[in-house]
């Protein structure tokens, strides 16, 4: 594809080092890089995180509390004093200016140097947040700028409009990089370069979404007009950061829009239902299928049967059984004479869902095999020779079924377990296992939405909204840790009339053994000590699979009265007369660990009770987190907090998660701007002609700069 010369130029100025602008030299570079800015494009996306007004000098006397204010004024006072509680030394300031006084306070200084400027007489224009003590106001490590003996602050201001006129942007430092150096260094970038940047959205978007032309964004967004809303700007709704954000996400969604159409394209393994298995699975079932599974199976159906290959993302509550739906799923396949490969993202989850299939598909004559990152060399190899000559015909795994070496006899469906850990990259690894198998993507718990079409754009969702009948809800109660006899004494009541329990220790890191120590000596102190008259079982993640599924087992047929237990029961364990789920620590765990622990009760028809027991240390998200557990029990509210409390990244762990890396945008605050985005470029990608009309070649292009490595998008190039 040729780039046309304007896109090309702009290309090469966007990559222009920031070493070649005046009075950027070596060390500057340094400072620079350590931000991530190397290029002019860096720059002009490394919007400022707040903004200052600077557009009046105020009188002392009508200075705001809570404000960051600039002011004028003569030094009264300058020399160090000490701290009224704990005696340690402050260098002060008094400062006024005939309508009132002000105290500048510095608690990290050199004396030296603060005593040879700070003179009393001198006058100075002062910039800081304005504090309010009783009476006094103060200023803490405020900008100072000194006023000449012959001029007056009104003719500094003007002198310097670098520093004061105007709303000034705030950027995020680096050691020996100070505002003030960084702000020039951004003027000349915005100044020389931003006059170059042009969309390549089309004009009638452009129109429709009021967006204005990229070289203004660029400057509006850096230096604001004088006229601007200090509020829009601060809450990030003003246009031009609504245009930078616009562009972002509409070039992402252009990239999922046109994978899903290469998806639709491609030719598949399309599979006949017969229900050879699937009919007999139902029958052996305790219970019918909820209207919601059958449902989203009639969904799944329909696209294992198409001639293209299936990618559906399927969501649904805890509880909500989507387990059952997976498994229809893979004996429609195996039914179809191919292989189904399930990767979950840790080895526990991996051993969970291995131990539910292989149950059922050896009650259908049917073979299933475990496949993990800590089998022994003579194992794993019997597996995966079984594997590669198609004598299994469901392999479940943790990321070691993607790994070189795995060979499929011939490979129709892989379902990932995501719960937010795998991202587009696996999805690819796993479809390169077979020709074009079809893939189900599950999530352990609920996306929010902004997360979901971001991260799971290019495929068709599905949801399971509807829980099986004659669950009751589950109470939630928050306990101190000094109130656990009370929580001990509800569980023996709960086991007097012949119910169960779960008490959960938390695990710190999947790999460190701490947990198996937590929970082994609390299951021997609660033998021993609180419930002495009843039977408590352990379980934990350094168990042998069938040592698990024995103890499983045990409590199941109800052998056990309170398991002891990591968080291994996370996932997959479904004893409807298990009562009372208490979770030590409970401020440990992450808002989804807590929800999925919380729906391993409430499966029966009795009330079931979740005792979140918390440290006297708890930290403030702790808290948050504890809370939002106890005011509701819907997954998708809950996901929602989790995001807000966490943000993105860590909600997701990006370190793997394959969350696009914005550098305006931001998933929390800008939702409807990813809607909109999305509607248009989807819309926009269903256009007929869109991969070959000339008129759309300069945005092809960006796509491809952009986005074609990261969403493999080798098809549009």
């Amino acid at each position: 594809m040729s780039l046309t010369p304007s896109r090309q130029r702009i290309t090469q100025l966007m990559s222009t080092p920031l070493d070649s602008l005046r009075g950027v030299g070596l060390r500057l570079v340094e400072k620079l890089s350590k931000l991530g800015l190397h290029t002019v494009e860096d720059a002009l996306y490394s919007l400022p995180f707040r903004y200052e007004d600077r557009r009046q000098l105020k009188k002392i006397a009508q200075l705001t509390p809570g404000n960051s204010e600039v002011f004028a004024g003569e030094i009264t006072f300058a020399g160090e004093t000490l701290t009224s509680r704990s005696r340690k030394k402050l260098f002060e300031v008094m400062v006024t200016d005939g309508s009132g006084q002000v105290s500048l306070k510095w608690f990290h200084y050199r004396r030296d140097w603060m005593k040879k400027q700070f003179v009393q007489g001198r006058r100075a224009v002062f910039i800081g947040e304005v504090k309010r003590f009783g009476a006094i106001r103060e200023v803490h490590h405020p900008d100072v700028e000194f006023v000449a003996e012959d001029q007056d602050a009104a003719e500094l201001l003007r002198s310097d409009p670098l520093s004061f006129g105007r709303i000034l942007p705030v950027y995020p430092l680096t050691e020996g990089l100070s505002q003030k150096n960084l702000r020039k260094i951004m003027k000349d970038v915005v100044d020389q370069y931003a006059p170059v940047a042009a969309t390549a959205i089309p004009a009638d978007i452009v129109q429709r979404q009021r967006l204005l032309p990229l070289s203004e964004a660029f400057r509006q967004a850096h230096w604001p007009e004088s006229d601007c809303s200090l509020v829009k700007l601060e809450q990030g709704k003003d246009p031009a950061r609504h245009t930078l954000v616009f562009d972002e996400f509409f070039f992402l969604e252009l990239g999922l829009a046109l994978k899903r159409q290469g998806i639709v394209l491609e030719e598949g393994i399309p599979f006949n239902v017969e229900h050879r298995y699937t009919k007999p699975l139902a029958a052996l079932l305790p219970y019918r299928l909820t209207a919601a599974q059958r449902r989203v199976l009639g969904e799944i159906k329909q696209d294992l049967m198409a001639p293209h290959p299936m990618n559906r993302l399927v969501q649904g509550d805890v509880g909500s059984g989507k387990t059952i739906v997976a498994l229809m799923a893979a004996l429609i396949a195996i039914e179809n004479q191919t292989q189904v490969a399930v990767v979950a993202p840790t080895e526990i989850l991996a051993e969970q869902h291995y131990l539910q299939f292989h149950r059922w598909l050896e009650a259908l004559g049917l073979r299933a095999a475990l496949l993990t990152g800590s089998q022994s060399g003579k194992d794993k190899q019997e597996t995966l020779k079984a594997i590669s000559c198609g004598k299994i015909d469901l392999v479940v795994g943790t990321h070691a079924v993607l790994q070189e070496g795995v060979e499929f006899s011939r490979l129709g469906l892989g379902i990932i377990d995501e719960q937010h850990r795998f991202g587009v990259r696996q999805r690819g690894v796993l479809k390169r296992k077979g020709v074009s198998p079809h893939i189900l993507v599950m999530t352990a718990t609920p996306i929010p939405r902004t997360l979901s079409l971001t991260l799971y754009g290019d495929l068709s969702l599905s949801v399971i909204d509807e829980m099986p009948p004659g669950r009751t809800p589950v109470k939630t109660r928050v306990m101190t840790e000094h109130s656990r006899d009370r929580a001990y004494s509800f569980i023996k009541k709960e086991i007097g009339q012949g119910r169960q329990a779960y008490i959960v220790y938390p695990l710190v890191k999947e790999s460190e053994k701490t947990d198996l120590l937590a929970a082994s000596e609390g299951a021997k102190y609660l033998q021993e000590k609180i419930f002495p008259a009843n039977t408590v079982g352990l379980l934990h993640g350094q168990m042998k699979p069938d040592e698990k599924e024995a103890v499983m087992g045990s409590f199941k047929n109800r052998a056990i009265d309170v398991l002891v237990s990591t968080t291994v029961i996370e996932v997959g364990i479904d004893v409807p007369n298990a009562t009372v789920m208490m979770v030590e620590h409970a401020e440990r765990f992450g808002l989804a660990q807590l929800h999925q622990l919380r729906g391993r009760v409430g499966r029966g028809t009795e009330q079931s009770t979740c005792i979140l027991v918390r440290s006297m240390r708890c930290s403030e998200d702790g808290m948050k987190r504890l809370q939002v557990m106890s005011e509701t029990s819907d997954g998708f509210r809950i996901a929602e907090a989790d995001l807000e409390i966490r943000g993105p990244g860590e909600f997701l762990g990006t370190r793997q998660s394959g969350l696009p890396d914005f550098r305006v945008a931001n998933l929390l605050k800008d939702g409807r701007v990813l809607e909109e985005a999305r509607r248009e470029a989807f819309q926009l990608a269903a256009e007929p002609d869109f991969m070959t009309n000339q008129k759309y070649e300069e945005l092809r292009v960006v796509l491809m700069e952009r986005w074609g490595t990261r969403l493999e998008l080798a098809s549009i190039g």
